[in-house]
């Protein structure tokens, strides 16, 4: 997030060893410059961050005071990804969702904050409302993920973090619409199973073509329609990134399971 705290010491590694690292800053305030890095040397971005009106749906916190500071984390390429290869996750199918909670989870109970995921529900929470909160100016690309001007549709959302404080937050700048200029929109041509048109996108008759095709490109190397948006290619998921989410989406629904968890731009 630009122009969010990034003064301070090194940063510590998230995890056991990072136990004993300071998690406040003056006046008791938790240390966001500490929290951004750590989040970072966990493969995580800090996206942004806000404070929550009635009409954001934050849920109140355990004692029952309402949410006064929101911070929005995520990632983007594949720094997360490479992170969880080597994390005792690594392997699982839903190793995303399992790393997240437990790093952020650590987190959150270091800075005093609660964590909030995707998963979380029913009810969901309404992650993409956040994220326009959070990033001013994001908004939702043909595709209908939504698109961020540096990274493209190669990021998600993985948790929030609320604090009952109401935080001192920088002015976040408004994030430019990408697709405005976009006058080719070659990821609506890009679509081998012509499931994505301007009507929408068609879920069952792109599940069904990757069914029918497992070796496919869409599947070794992730969504060709994506894969065709020129914003951000330079954080385009690896191959084995990009082939994890594929198997998890293409997977019959009696064996997603949780897999159902962000409806933002997720996978």
């Amino acid at each position: 997030m630009e122009g969010f705290p990034q003064d301070g010491p090194p940063a510590a590694t998230a995890g056991p060893a990072a136990a004993s690292a300071p998690s406040t800053g003056t006046e008791g305030c938790p240390d966001l410059a500490a929290l951004r890095r750590e989040l970072e040397a966990a493969g995580f971005r800090l996206c942004g961050a806000f404070h929550p009106l009635p009409e954001d749906a934050v849920p109140p916190l355990p004692d029952g005071s309402p949410a006064g500071t929101l911070l929005l984390v995520g990632n983007a390429g594949s720094a997360l990804w490479r992170k969880i290869r080597e994390a005792p996750e690594a392997g699982d199918p839903h190793c995303f969702e399992r790393y997240t909670r437990r790093v952020v989870g650590d987190l959150a109970a270091r800075f005093g904050a609660e964590a909030l995921y995707p998963s979380d529900g029913p009810p969901w929470h309404p992650f993409q409302r956040w994220a326009r909160r959070a990033e001013p100016g994001l908004e939702a690309s043909p595709l209908g993920m939504l698109i961020h001007p540096v990274h493209g549709l190669w990021h998600a959302y993985r948790a929030a973090l609320v604090f009952a404080a109401h935080l001192d937050l920088p002015a976040p700048p408004r994030l430019g619409h990408p697709c405005a200029e976009c006058r080719e929109r070659p990821c609506l041509f890009a679509c081998p199973a012509a499931a994505l048109t301007t009507e929408g996108y068609d879920v069952a008759r792109c599940r069904a073509f990757l069914a029918a095709r497992p070796a496919s490109d869409c599947m070794r190397l992730g969504c060709l329609a994506r894969h065709a948006c020129p914003v951000g290619r330079e954080c385009a998921y690896e191959p084995d990134h990009a082939a994890h989410h594929m198997r998890a989406f293409a997977a019959p629904p009696q064996e997603q399971g949780r897999s159902r968890k962000v409806r933002s731009s997720s996978r």
